[in-house]
């Protein structure tokens, strides 16, 4: 459970956020967002304090089942509010980069799917689907910023099946590349990706005889290593 709160300094927000999550402050995570500030005259230019206070593992099962208890409605089951907010950020930023898409969104298990069709998809799609990731974690941000929901809403970004067909693709390729281990005994490096992709492998070869797979280097130069067991 998450909480996001405003105030003149950051002890009153993390006070205010600990207050609506009915808790104490050692059953809580605090991270400072944004400093105050008093600004010119102690006016122009002035900020409030920003905390986001998250509610520790164990603590929020604990709340969970009381909630159940005294039969609370705890599912999400409405998400007008986070749908309208990345229609429109997402219509500002394709207006922006010139392209006209049809956006469809809908809301399945808890998490916001968001597909984009049209002309010139390949330039939202960008070099092995970083401008698609980019842009799902910029409307991450928008859909869960300011927000009442004490659950963050996943946001899951596609472009005509995109990320389907490039799951098959490194599938595909992890099957190749484990038969030539098998066979050369000499392990393979892929080329760097991201954490999503990389677990595609892994999951991919997990059950492959004869060969096992790791990860290497840092972002975002982090490649899967596929070697013999």
């Amino acid at each position: 459970m998450i909480i996001e709160k405003t105030a003149k300094s950051i002890e009153e927000a993390v006070q205010a956020a600990i207050a609506e999550l009915g808790t104490e402050k050692e059953n809580v995570n605090i991270e400072v967002l944004e400093q105050p500030a008093k600004g010119i005259f102690g006016i122009i230019g002035s900020k409030l304090a920003k905390v986001r206070v998250t509610l520790k593992e164990e603590k929020a099962a604990a709340k969970v089942k009381e909630d159940k208890a005294e039969n609370k409605d705890i599912r999400i089951t409405d998400f007008t509010l986070e749908k309208e907010k990345a229609r429109k950020f997402l219509r500002d930023v394709l207006e922006a980069m010139e392209i006209k898409a049809e956006i469809r969104i809908k809301d399945k298990d808890e998490n916001l799917l968001i597909n984009l069709s049209g002309p010139r998809i390949g330039a939202i799609i960008g070099r092995r689907g970083q401008t698609l990731d980019s842009l799902q974690y910029l409307v991450s941000l928008v859909v869960n910023k300011d927000k009442e929901r004490d659950r963050f809403v996943k946001v899951i970004l596609d472009t005509e099946d995109y990320r389907k067909k490039r799951e098959e693709t490194l599938q595909r390729l992890a099957r190749r590349l484990a038969d030539r281990v098998q066979k050369t005994g000499k392990r393979v490096e892929l080329e760097p990706m991201n954490p999503y992709e990389r677990r595609i492998i892994h999951s991919t070869l997990q059950e492959f005889e004869g060969v096992t797979t790791f990860s290497e280097g840092e972002e975002p130069y982090r490649k899967v290593i596929i070697s013999q067991k």
